[in-house]
């Protein structure tokens, strides 16, 4: 193996009392893919943000290409050929793709910008994207497609170091092959990339080599053939996960919700299901399959076309939206933590009561002191990392976000949940206490939907699934009742194998 291109060793950093990280190893080499793995809050941000530029360290050395290197700020690693993609997308929409490449590293001549319209043609052409032309308009393409617009920029300002923070976290499973085949091509190329994520199954496919974090320390590195997942998480948690879906008994009682032909723009389409006391109902289906807009439309978020909904055989005569419905009982958590899910100005404790302010307030008055007591017990019971609840919650990690996010749901105690992608961003241990908490709700009564991309885990976690299909809903099985090619089936052609299929004939074109 070729000398290492970026070395680190023995980083610390910190943060006032928090250490976050605490004697940190890295080897990245050229033409290899990486896999930096941990649990949220391990280190693994900081690490990338002080690779990047946007923290100094307190201690130790980092080499690049032989050389002493401390970049002094994002734009300094961007030049010297470290480029930072973040889980959620920097980019302007409103600014072309040639626009968004080059932001603040154009080329200009007399004082006017000199576009770049070769180089990132040939760049998009490299990633597949040929037929996308440089003067369009990013924000008229399609997530998977801006992600690839952030891996041009990289390339196209010629980085050495690629790091890509959970970057299949908002992907389809067809987005997601097409970006590992772009990652082959960069890594052919010589680039070396660091793939940070929390689907290892994900990491086993595309990575060469990992290091496994843990408490802001290096707990181990090697090639990936020679590990297996149980033995990546024990070294991510200190402890084997003997149990991924831990199951409480719950008893599934009487009907608490139906919907009746529900439709809406552009979908659901005619979506009537029930929801019964105690069920953990799971909703599959690709992305942009509907799953989301139909329960935004339950929930208020999205304004529904027709159709009904009924708590316990009442229909919802008011107008739907976010009030009414936690005042009636159902909650949502979304799936967007960043722009609807959390407060990011406001307090890990602002945010852990904000829907429920009755439970914390006198007489009209927030109580501050029983906000930060309350807030400060769901931290404990989530094991959310903070220093403070007092901090902002933009400060936290995407996975201890999510906590938060959870926190509150628990902490209002609606009787209907409504779970949008619960587990987007946490890592594996954090995702088995997820579901147990998810259990214990239904074991109490409370009955819960949950929207999932990874089929495994509705299955490990649900008692009934329904998968989505361009807007419609299929009949609501039991578990037992679906096999996975069944489901996959349904969410790619809207029927299963065992649905006869009407082949039309030329005559009736």
């Amino acid at each position: 193996m070729s000398e290492a291109l970026l070395q680190v060793r023995g980083v610390h950093k910190r943060f006032g009392p928090v250490h976050a990280l605490k004697g940190v190893d890295l080897d990245i080499y050229p033409g290899e893919v990486h896999a930096l793995i941990g649990e949220n809050g391990a280190g693994k941000s900081t690490l990338m943000k002080v690779l990047s530029g946007a923290h100094r360290p307190d201690e130790g050395e980092i080499t690049f290409a032989g050389k002493p290197f401390v970049p002094e700020n994002p734009q300094h690693a961007r030049e010297s050929g470290i480029a930072m993609i973040y889980q959620e997308l920097t980019l302007a929409p409103h600014l072309t793709i040639e626009e968004n490449i080059t932001l603040g590293m154009e080329d200009s001549r007399y004082g006017f910008v000199q576009h770049r319209d070769q180089a990132v043609q040939e760049t998009l052409e490299l990633l597949g994207q040929k037929s996308l032309h440089p003067r369009t308009s990013v924000g008229s393409l399609p997530i998977g497609t801006r992600q690839l617009i952030e891996i041009a920029r990289a390339i196209v300002n010629n980085a050495r170091v690629v790091i890509l923070d959970e970057p299949t976290s908002s992907l389809s499973v067809e987005n997601t092959q097409a970006l590992f085949r772009v990652i082959r091509k960069l890594r052919a190329k010589g680039i070396a990339l660091v793939y940070i994520s929390h689907f290892l199954e994900e990491v086993q496919q595309i990575s060469d080599r990992y290091t496994v974090l843990r408490d802001g320390a290096t707990a181990g590195s090697g090639l990936i053939p020679e590990i297996t997942i149980p033995s990546i998480i024990k070294m991510m948690v200190g402890r084997s996960l003997t149990d991924m879906y831990p199951k409480t008994d719950h008893i599934i009682g009487e009907k608490v919700l139906a919907v009746e032909n529900l439709s809406g723009t552009p979908w659901p389409k005619n979506v009537s299901f029930t929801l019964r006391q105690g069920e953990i109902m799971g909703i599959f289906g690709l992305v942009g399959a509907g799953r989301s807009e139909t329960m935004r439309c339950i929930f208020g978020l999205d304004e529904k076309i027709s159709g009904e909904v009924y708590l316990k055989d009442r229909s919802i005569k008011h107008r739907i939206n976010p009030k009414n419905s936690l005042k009636t009982g159902i909650d949502f958590l979304s799936e967007d933590r960043g722009k609807e899910g959390l407060a990011q100005r406001m307090s890990i404790a602002a945010n852990t009561t904000l829907s429920a302010l009755r439970k914390t307030s006198t007489k009209g008055f927030i109580n501050l002191i029983a906000e930060q007591l309350v807030s400060q017990k769901w931290r404990d019971f989530m094991k959310t990392k903070c220093h403070r609840v007092t901090d902002p919650v933009s400060s936290l990690s995407g996975g201890n976000q999510q906590k938060v996010a959870f926190s509150r749901i628990l902490h209002h105690g609606s009787e209907i949940v409504i779970l949008d992608e619960p587990t987007r961003g946490i890592d594996v241990g954090s995702k088995s206490e997820i579901y147990g908490h998810i259990q214990k709700m239904a074991s109490k009564g409370k009955a819960l939907i949950v929207i999932s991309s990874y089929l495994p885990e509705l299955q490990g976690v649900c008692d009934t699934i329904g998968v989505m299909y361009r807007g419609i809903l299929s009949p609501v099985k039991t578990v037992e009742e679906w096999t996975e090619h069944d489901i996959m089936a349904f969410a790619t052609t809207g029927t299963t194998s065992q649905e006869e299929t009407t082949i039309p004939q030329l005559s009736d074109l």
